[in-house]
């Protein structure tokens, strides 16, 4: 659990997937005046580069938001989400990648506050290291998500975003999600969560979205994008998808209108597709 490293995935489409939704959420979120927390269970370091290191290796941002930056006839959800990402190369050249924490502090206002998760020693270092002028709106602890999510539940606010990714290499990551969700709704059952899940030929990746969405007390989202199609061998990820609980009652609209433009600009081959269910009690 302690050797995965973001910064190799940084940008690809699972991250683009992952941010369109999280900027989409908090763009909702942040309508009403009253203060909202964003917690980040799995932050990781916060931001990549992607001109050295991890990321420039395997380079799976071309795949990614490098198909996106040049673009300028998207819809307006993916534009909203370039534009946070083009906050970070103000002149226009694409070196740097956001992650999810970083994205949200971005669009945070005064009265709102960051909380922050990571387990690898390396990675919090990072993360602590990037925010240290942050002051006290954001807040890194070094340790496990999971376990540290009591610790935030319920937020002082009673409003938060709640952002769960972790890398599910160990087979005990989607038994950990499932768990997390189920106490997390018993704490704050009106929370908006946001989980982030591979698509994988594997049953318990097949398996989590309808696991979870049993554990829905009420409205719930639930997005994917493939990006190709499975693999003869059954490994690889082809894509991955956001289950959302509580999601904002616009939400499906804004997905709606950026997920055909996901698949025509990140799509692979002609199994390209995306899913979207949505319910609302």
């Amino acid at each position: 659990m302690l050797s995965y490293r973001h910064g190799f995935h940084a940008g690809n489409h699972a991250d683009v997937l992952k941010h369109v939704v999280l900027v989409q959420v908090l763009k909702h979120l942040l309508r009403k005046d009253k203060p909202v927390w964003v917690i980040d269970t799995h932050a990781g370091a916060g931001t990549y580069s992607l001109e050295a290191g991890y990321a420039a290796r395997n380079a799976e941002f071309a795949n990614g938001i490098g198909r996106l930056w040049p673009r300028h006839d998207l819809p307006a959800p993916v534009r909203e989400y370039l534009q946070q990402v083009r906050a970070m190369n103000p002149d226009g050249v694409l070196r740097h990648y956001p992650g999810s924490p970083q994205i949200a502090l971005q669009m945070l206002r005064p009265q709102d506050r960051l909380r922050c998760f990571e387990l690898h020693t390396t990675e919090s270092r990072l993360l602590q290291e990037h925010f240290r002028d942050a002051g006290r709106r954001v807040a890194v602890v070094a340790g496990d998500g999971f376990a540290g999510l009591r610790s935030v539940l319920p937020p002082p606010s009673r409003r938060a975003l709640v952002l769960i990714d972790p890398s599910y290499e160990l087979k005990e990551h989607y038994r950990d999600v499932r768990t997390a969700m189920r106490e997390a709704l018993q704490r704050f059952a009106t929370g908006t969560y946001a989980v982030w899940y591979p698509l994988l030929q594997r049953r318990e990746a097949e398996s989590l979205p309808a696991e979870l969405q049993r554990l829905a007390p009420g409205d719930w989202l639930r997005v994917s994008l493939a990006v190709t199609a499975p693999a003869d061998d059954g490994f690889g990820m082809r894509g991955s998808g956001m289950f959302v609980f509580n999601p904002p009652w616009n939400l499906e609209a804004s997905l709606r209108e950026a997920m055909p433009a996901l698949v025509a600009a990140l799509g692979q081959d002609d199994a390209a597709a995306f899913d979207l269910a949505f319910r609302q009690s």
